[in-house]
């Protein structure tokens, strides 16, 4: 479609100015900043909306913007009282995950992409559930399965080992840990499909705040792939970018 077709639809009143833009640009500008419209397309990811930082009209304007320019909108690390002006601001369906702080809002008519493809998210404790929670969020939006395996740490290695079946099903695996960090290792030891691990800030003491966990993956003697300390996104971005890249040899 090019820019005469753009606005001829503008001039039929078909689409909105912020659609428009977004077409042309690939973004669209709010008061609270530019949205990213076309990341979707680009990227094969959704946008997010970090919340942290934001006012609550500033989230609530980029919801809007997102859900005008793509029919979804996700925002993470928000707190209850932003999701509160959201859904007294916009008509479409909400989902508030609190434990994970995320939000997932999608238009009347927005039809959710679906993939052949699994993604297990395991954690070690349920200290961990919080950017597990995060993961989840982000591959089911993507389009995959998720299946959650939970509270197998090493400290106890047959429940991990109890899990071996599920495991070994899945496409690929986010593993969650906090401590010392060595359940990724662990599972990515016994299973033959990629493992991203997800250092969390769950312990106490000397590097206790993740900085353990991120380091011992990193210095993991298996092979997997490590994302920053409570990097729940970007852990279920890269699930969900593998997932997709499964979901499509299986349709060839």
């Amino acid at each position: 479609m090019g820019p005469r077709d753009i606005l001829e639809e503008i001039s039929e009143g078909k689409i909105t100015v912020e659609e428009a833009e977004a077409r042309l640009t690939g973004y669209v500008t709010t008061d609270a900043g530019r949205f990213d419209a076309a990341r979707e397309r680009r990227r094969g990811l959704p946008e997010a909306v970090f919340a942290p930082g934001k006012t609550t009209a500033e989230i609530v304007a980029l919801v809007e913007a997102s859900l005008e320019t793509t029919g979804r909108a996700i925002v993470t690390r928000v707190d209850q009282t932003a999701v509160t002006a959201v859904r007294e601001s916009i008509d479409a369906d909400l989902a508030y995950d609190e434990r994970s702080s995320v939000l997932v809002v999608h238009a009347p008519d927005f039809e959710p992409p679906v993939l052949d493809a699994r993604v297990g998210i395991v954690t070690g404790g349920t200290a961990d559930a919080v950017p597990a929670g995060e993961a989840a969020a982000i591959v089911r939006e993507t389009g995959a399965t998720v299946e959650r395996i939970e509270d197998v740490g090493v400290a106890n290695l047959t429940r991990i080992v109890d899990q071996l079946p599920v495991l070994r099903e899945q496409d690929v695996l986010i593993v969650v840990a906090g401590r010392e960090g060595a359940l990724p290792t662990v599972v990515a030891g016994l299973v033959d499909v990629p493992v991203i691990g997800l250092p969390a800030s769950s312990g106490y003491g000397h590097a206790g705040d993740g900085e353990a966990a991120l380091s011992g993956m990193l210095q993991s003697c298996t092979v997997l792939s490590v994302v920053n300390i409570d990097a729940g996104f970007v852990a279920g971005a890269q699930a969900g970018l593998i997932a997709r890249a499964i979901a499509a040899a299986r349709g060839d």
